[in-house]
């Protein structure tokens, strides 16, 4: 039997969180100062998130035994990326409550399960076909037409598992690009959209059914991954409003217990094309830690814990830029600046395009 949390957690409590990267460092950092502990749950040695955690358990995703211990441990299991397999989160959620939920995140990992969710409740999005086979691909490329983009379903992000097909690409080579050596795989093609901009609306929902949603911002991308994040996104009140209600019906819908990240095109014609969700903290977030009376990372900890959710008040608007490899080494430049705030990741190398941290321009609202 699914397990859920009847009260709020006090503090004192520990929280489980699968994943030790940047996001389950913020989220460790927030809680600790709500008098929570937090056990990083991760295969990897050393992670960002465990330098900031009491406890951690170095082991893989599918070791049941660590599991059950972790699960011991710990009063509720969330997550700070959405690639967990859905089967750790079934095997935990008979033993912790976890929020959110294993459904949740069945319909977050997978770009077909999130658009044919999002068609299923009336919300918009790019037109997408499935394609299973190189022969399929074909005939859906012809359907669907030249410009267009083939994505891998799962595992995808960051420009990562997709390729752009244009009016001269061979088709086994774009097969390959994704899906090299496969027969057989389930791969999406989404049709290209006039856009002017990408926004994102980060929703929390709590567990008695509250749901507060910041404001949409605009995100900027270089090489396919997120640059910079301009606060608020520069669009009518009309098109604000409806980004936010858009992504407050799909939690509700859901019936989310925690945090989701709703990605979204706004067309040359102001329409509103819903492109992804994330279930947890987001890139595109990271300016609220300086902006917002309720961080993202204190809001996903409330949430997840069943406490009441935290005001997102916008004191200021803001500027936050991606510190990518080597960029890095610009932070004593950043820091001489008194109206910004340097976040950095405790990350070891500075690999091209790994995220190393991030800065925050505060402008203040007039």
């Amino acid at each position: 039997m699914s397990k859920s949390l009847s009260a709020p957690l006090a503090p004192g409590s520990i929280i489980g969180i699968l994943g030790g990267g940047q996001l389950g460092r913020m989220a460790a950092s927030a809680a600790a100062e709500l008098g929570y502990h937090c056990h990083i749950y991760c295969p990897e040695a050393d992670s960002p998130a465990s330098e900031v955690s009491r406890f951690t358990t170095t082991a893989a995703y599918d070791d049941e035994k660590a599991l059950a211990a972790f699960a011991e441990h710990v009063d509720v299991v969330t997550y700070e990326f959405e690639n967990v397999p859905a089967k750790t989160a079934a095997f935990l959620i008979d033993r912790v409550p976890v929020n959110p939920g294993p459904n949740v995140l069945h319909i977050c990992q997978n770009r077909l399960r999130e658009k044919d969710f999002c068609n299923s409740i009336n919300v918009p999005t790019t037109r997408y076909m499935e394609v299973t086979n190189p022969g399929s691909l074909d005939r859906v490329v012809r359907d669907m037409g030249r410009p267009c983009i083939l994505k891998t379903t799962e595992m995808g992000y960051d420009g990562k598992g997709q390729t752009f097909i244009s009016a001269e690409t061979d088709l086994t080579d774009a097969w390959n690009a994704v899906a090299p050596n496969l027969e057989q795989a389930e791969l999406v093609v989404e049709a290209l959209v006039d856009f002017r901009m990408e926004i994102s609306v980060i929703v929390a929902r709590s567990i008695q059914g509250d749901c507060q949603a910041y404001i949409p911002v605009e995100n900027r991308h270089k090489n396919h991954i997120l640059d910079q994040t301009i606060v608020p996104a520069r669009i009518s009140q009309k098109i604000s409003d409806r980004a936010e209600a858009l992504a407050r019906h799909m939690a509700e819908e859901m019936e989310l217990v925690g945090m989701m990240a709703v990605e979204m095109f706004v067309t040359t014609d102001d329409e509103i094309l819903v492109n992804e969700m994330a279930p947890r903290p987001h890139n595109s977030g990271h300016w609220s830690m300086d902006a917002c009376v309720t961080s993202q990372f204190e809001q996903f900890i409330r949430s997840i814990a069943g406490v009441n959710l935290g005001s997102v008040f916008r004191h200021s608007d803001a500027v936050m830029t991606n510190l990518l490899g080597d960029d890095v080494e610009k932070w004593e430049e950043i820091l001489s600046d008194p109206a910004t705030k340097l976040h950095l990741y405790g990350k070891d190398e500075a690999k091209p395009g790994r995220k190393m941290g991030h800065f925050t321009r505060i402008i203040p609202r007039n």
